[in-house]
């Protein structure tokens, strides 16, 4: 959790001396966490190799095994990038004063200290130049970007969202907008992708539901991409209000695109469908990007954190989840993914609603009458 405090040149109470860009641009970043981010990152890879060539060797084709090889090794120079640029723009965000002061911390002299903000938009522009990469890559060895592809106008759109939203927190983060500003952002940044959404509008209704509903395929038509905007809305906005601890943001990120890989590449050696099977390596092609370069800056912002990733971080990391939810067809099961920030959005209803009173940081402490008579109350 985090208080941003911005300084203003003409501030008679602090000597001109403390305020020359020299001063504030001094920065001394903890060591990264690289040993044990790129332990996280083997205990991925081991599973995600094991399904890729042992468990599914027969069921994936050559050529889309040859094309999520080449989306992993850009993706690991996309991680190499993260965690090389992370220390020089915090730098420069220190300079501009964009810090914050971590208030689980408050009392002790790791409070006091100013912590460089946004720099979740480092791992945003590295994410952006990895994607398009990927994609330039893959369009070259003609495997499933073609020119004439259909998959490449989605995935077009699909970064325009990204890069929308990347803009837009990056603007939150500068001029602190209030939540009922933060909940219409995400709209604007959907349009590129409802407007090139083609797939299907259909859900499958499950088994036991079928004697009610008449029918075991419902198409909603226009419904369905009010829900696509719902959809989008609640990803962005539930990464950013479950956060407040060091590494909560991007670990969360992190958990969620694991699984979000692993269940790609179960969909793609179980199926026999070519169309759904595109699907989930276009799914791929999102989420090793943004896994890699998230890992880049979770080891700066892990325990005890040395930067803060801001609000450009949640909302362009909530918005490739989502994207590749709804064009990969699996947004059903994405929610189940989200599980634990579902039921903190419901936890949270009360005070989101104004039915119960909102501090601005909603920061845990214990109860001293409860410790009582847990401990002491015989």
């Amino acid at each position: 959790m985090v208080v941003r405090r911005r300084q203003s040149i003409p501030d008679q109470t602090v000597r001109s001396s403390e305020l020359t860009p020299e001063k504030e641009g001094e920065l001394s970043l903890a060591a990264p966490k690289l040993g044990l981010v790129l332990s996280i990152l083997a205990m991925f890879l081991v599973p995600f190799f094991y399904f890729l060539f042992v468990r599914y060797r027969m069921e994936i084709e050559i050529h889309l095994r040859l094309s999520i090889l080449v989306c992993v090794a850009i993706s690991l120079c996309g991680f190499v990038a993260s965690a090389l640029l992370i220390p020089v723009a915090a730098r420069y965000l220190l300079r501009r004063n964009l810090f914050g002061h971590d208030l689980n911390k408050r009392g002790t002299p790791q409070g006091a200290t100013k912590v460089p903000e946004a720099l979740g938009i480092v791992t945003g522009i590295v994410f952006l130049g990895v994607a398009v990469s990927v994609q330039l890559a893959v369009s070259f060895l003609q495997y499933n970007l073609t020119a004439d592809s259909d998959w490449l106008v989605e995935y077009n759109a699909a970064l325009a969202c990204i890069c929308f939203m990347i803009l837009l927190g990056f603007v939150d983060d500068v001029l602190d907008v209030p939540w009922s500003v933060k909940l219409v952002l995400p709209l604007f940044a959907a349009l590129p992708l409802v407007m090139a959404y083609a797939g299907h509008t259909s859900i499958i209704i499950p088994k036991h539901l079928v004697p009610f509903v008449g029918q075991s395929v419902l198409d909603l038509g226009w419904i369905y991409k009010v829900y696509m905007i719902m959809l989008v809305v609640f990803c962005t906005n539930s990464i950013n209000i479950h956060a407040g601890i060091n590494g909560l943001e991007v670990g969360q990120t992190v958990v969620i695109s694991v699984a979000i890989l692993i269940f790609n590449l179960i969909q793609i050696g179980a199926s026999t469908d070519p169309d759904y099977k595109k699907a989930h390596v276009f799914s791929i092609y999102i989420m090793l990007p943004l896994l890699t370069a998230s890992l880049g800056l979770l080891a700066f912002n892990w325990y005890p954190s040395s930067i803060f990733v801001g609000d450009t971080y949640t909302y362009f990391a909530g918005m490739a989840m989502a994207v590749v939810g709804i064009l990969g067809h699996f947004s059903e099961t994405l929610l189940f993914f989200f599980l634990p920030q579902v039921l903190n959005f419901l936890y949270s209803c009360p005070q989101l609603f104004g039915i119960v009173p909102c501090p601005r940081h909603r920061l845990p402490r214990y109860h001293c009458s409860f410790i009582y008579l847990f401990f002491c109350h015989k």
